[in-house]
């Protein structure tokens, strides 16, 4: 009975490292998706397929602001064939939450996209408030398996 109490007592004591060596992890993970995320609206306004197709998950389900949903492939040829066209994104508030030991990350944020002008001439912007899940693959590293977004009101002058 000593030796349960004395185990207990070692193991009430551990918790905190523990749960900081644990919150470690997600710290660095969520880091971690913070870069990629910027990474990846860099690659979707310039085009990077390369990038693009590793940053992306085979099971990707990309969900846009208008309620089209995409597979990877299809989202991918979306931009190939400019019917997903990115002049500029601009990221105003991002938020990463890491969980299971750094494996897995929830991201909200707010985004402004400058997409090509309207055919009079005057500027195009998309502001959406999105939610992205990442997962850590063991083999391909970081990858978006879902994008969800919402098109914000215009702001009035």
């Amino acid at each position: 009975m000593k030796q349960l109490h004395l185990l207990l007592t070692l193991l009430w004591l551990a918790l905190p490292a523990l749960a900081f060596a644990q919150s470690k992890k997600d710290q660095a993970a969520a880091t971690a998706v913070e870069a990629l995320e910027r990474q990846r609206f860099e690659a979707q306004v310039k085009k990077d397929y390369a990038v693009l197709e590793r940053v992306f998950s085979d099971d990707l389900v990309y969900t846009h602001s208008n309620g089209k949903q995409n597979n990877k492939q299809e989202y991918l040829q979306s931009i190939r064939d400019g019917k997903s066209q990115y002049d500029k994104i601009d990221v105003e508030a991002l938020n990463v939450r890491a969980y299971h030991d750094g494996r897995t990350a929830v991201v909200n944020g707010t985004i402004t996209i400058t997409l090509p002008p309207k055919p009079d001439g005057t500027p195009n912007l998309a502001h959406l408030k999105y939610v992205v899940v990442q997962i850590k693959d063991p083999k391909k590293g970081w990858q978006v398996v879902l994008w969800q977004s919402q098109k914000q009101p215009e702001a009035k002058s």
